[in-house]
């Protein structure tokens, strides 16, 4: 009797030291991202691991002396605020993983945002990060609105070579686009002839014009991999 109320104790504790550790977690992982914005070295390499993998969001690999090396920004330079959101932590023992997002200001209302996966380790009393990997995370620009009239240069089939077909339409005060005959997405204007997807603005379709000002396709810019298509209706 007396083991198994030892044994039962022991897997109720579990949880509570686990929200425990993630509170604290979530702690470091804020004073971390600040300590960056300060340019404090010696705090971040207080939290990393000898041999930490971390991958910043410029895709660029950082070792801990590289971190540790950080310099505060030059004199008169504002340090931006930083807030670590969408919290998410599971802990495995002494290992725990987590996951948040940092949102960088730039200057209200303009702000960034990281996506960050990050796996830490206790060692003795401390947890020390042994792996880091963050993305910026793309945000839609600001849209501007055009005339119905406008918008009807714009419907129409295009085609590319790899055999892609996209058909505009305009839809009230809308234009909408269809890949291959599927679904219909609205398409929302960043400037005359840019458009892109809701939730896919680093990707917008960039309309090309004729010397008589008429629209003979479109490029759909995915960096390497931009298709071009040309107005075939």
């Amino acid at each position: 009797m007396l083991l198994s109320i030892a044994l039962l104790v022991g897997i109720l504790s579990v949880p509570a030291f686990a929200q425990d550790s993630c509170s604290l977690l979530h702690r470091q992982t804020q004073a971390f991202s600040d300590a960056g914005q300060r340019g404090d070295g010696a705090a971040m390499a207080r939290m990393l691991d000898p041999k930490v993998i971390f991958f910043n969001e410029t895709g660029e690999k950082a070792t801990r002396a590289d971190m540790a090396g950080a310099m505060p920004p030059a004199g008169g330079t504002p340090i931006r605020n930083i807030a670590t959101t969408d919290w998410d932590c599971t802990v495995y023992g002494d290992v725990a993983v987590t996951s948040f997002i940092d949102v960088l200001e730039q200057g209200k209302p303009s702000e960034m945002k990281f996506r960050s996966v990050e796996t830490w380790r206790k060692e003795r009393a401390a947890w020390m990060i042994i792996g880091s990997e963050t993305l910026t995370l793309a945000q839609d620009p600001d849209t501007v609105v055009l005339e119905p009239k406008a918008l009807n240069e714009y419907a129409g089939s295009y085609e590319a070579e790899a055999g892609m077909k996209f058909t505009f339409a305009r839809k009230g005060g809308d234009l909408v686009a269809s890949l291959n005959g599927g679904a219909e997405t609205a398409q929302k204007a960043q400037a005359r002839d840019i458009f892109f997807t809701p939730g896919h603005g680093s990707t917008p379709k960039v309309f090309q014009r004729g010397d008589d000002g008429k629209i003979t396709g479109f490029i759909y810019l995915r960096g390497k991999n931009s298709i071009v298509f040309k107005r075939m209706v």
